[in-house]
């Protein structure tokens, strides 16, 4: 008698039991193990598979451990997908995002991974190559396909405060680095408050005023820096350059380092990213302009070769990871709390890094 719930017979072995051959010498199995397999070699019903798989406390413990011993040698994974139908939780966080090789977006997936397997989550992440609407809106209707109890979402572009992106009824949010209007929790580094550090540094230094080169004009990243930019020079009375744009490639970085190497007045510029940055310095270099002796460059993220460049790169320090780790555990806590998506924003520090090209403006040295 299997005595997974007082006073209840075992049926025993399911129908066919007899076929189980599962197991073969040498620990190898056969694809597609059932519970009728497993049910069979330990001995027991179907139902009390299907008990010690998802948990139940019915199942004693000498039977339990027969069966968890018949599961181990046949290689069965219950399914768990009908487990959290059952439970309500998939212990899986979905992660949204516009490209996994773009600046940081591998160490914040990374971190993310790392704190979900803590708690004994998995991540399945699905990349938006071009962030439409449509493409979000698709993305997330994927994930509600592919059964996870939270979504982790940093695409950069204002798509979510649009009330055409809806979410399945229970699923928890956190938005990375963009703006979720005020429906869901941000996590966010401190654009502003790295931008404001990055040009008070080159204003200390005695330049009159900072050029910028921005990032695309639908990155709400690029958008916070630039606005921070321009309330930063304003607040200082200084006059403030016509932007140049870029889209975060060294390339376009170039181009605009073309332009400015023809302005006499430009002695410091801003870069949104140190791609961007990299591709001034090559320009300032081709077109004889000294850095910093000409002209002073500051660039932001502080990617791990930015102290490598020449000249090594004054850049706004991000701490990727840290992001990563923040979002993980507002989801988690979401999820464990059974709380209902909130807006905020937790903000992530930055840090200037100095290095060697920034200095002061030629006359005033």
């Amino acid at each position: 008698m299997d005595l997974s719930e007082p006073g209840q017979q075992d049926p025993g072995p399911a129908v066919g039991a007899q076929q189980v051959g599962s197991a073969v010498p040498g620990g190898r199995h056969r694809q597609h193990v059932t519970r009728a397999d497993v049910a069979a070699l330990a001995g027991v019903s179907r139902q009390t598979v299907s008990r010690v798989a998802n948990g139940h406390p019915s199942v004693i413990g000498s039977t339990r451990e027969r069966v968890q011993a018949a599961m181990r040698e046949l290689g069965y994974r219950p399914n768990s997908a009908a487990r959290a139908l059952r439970y309500g939780q998939f212990k899986t966080i979905g992660v949204i995002l516009h490209s996994l090789s773009a600046t940081g977006h591998s160490d914040t997936v990374q971190a993310i991974a790392a704190q979900a397997a803590a708690e004994g989550y998995a991540i399945t992440v699905i990349p938006v190559d071009i962030p439409t609407q449509d493409s979000v809106l698709g993305a997330f209707t994927r994930m509600g396909e592919l059964a996870v109890d939270a979504v982790i979402v940093f695409i950069e572009v204002h798509l979510l405060d649009a009330g055409t992106v809806k979410l399945p009824p229970g699923v928890r949010v956190v938005v990375v680095d963009s703006d979720a209007g005020d429906r869901y929790r941000v996590v966010d580094t401190d654009q502003a408050g790295g931008t404001r550090e990055a040009i008070s540094h080159l204003l200390e230094l005695g330049h009159e005023t900072v050029w910028h080169v921005t990032g695309p004009e639908t990155s709400y990243a690029s958008q916070r820096r630039a606005q921070t930019w321009q309330t930063v020079l304003e607040e200082a009375g200084r006059p403030v350059p016509p932007p140049l744009h870029g889209d975060w490639t060294a390339e376009s970085g170039y181009a605009a380092g073309l332009e400015l190497a023809q302005e006499p007045d430009c002695t410091a510029v801003f870069a949104s990213n140190d791609q961007m940055a990299l591709g001034l310095l090559h320009a300032f270099q081709e077109r004889g302009k000294a850095v910093p002796g000409d002209i002073s460059v500051v660039g932001f993220d502080d990617l791990p070769d930015a102290a490598h460049f020449a000249p090594p790169l004054t850049t706004v320090h991000q701490d990727f990871a840290e992001v990563g780790r923040k979002s993980a555990q507002e989801v988690l806590r979401q999820i464990h709390e059974h709380d209902v998506p909130r807006s905020g924003t937790d903000i992530v520090p930055t840090r200037l890094v100095v290095r060697s090209s920034t200095a002061p403006p030629p006359l005033k040295r």
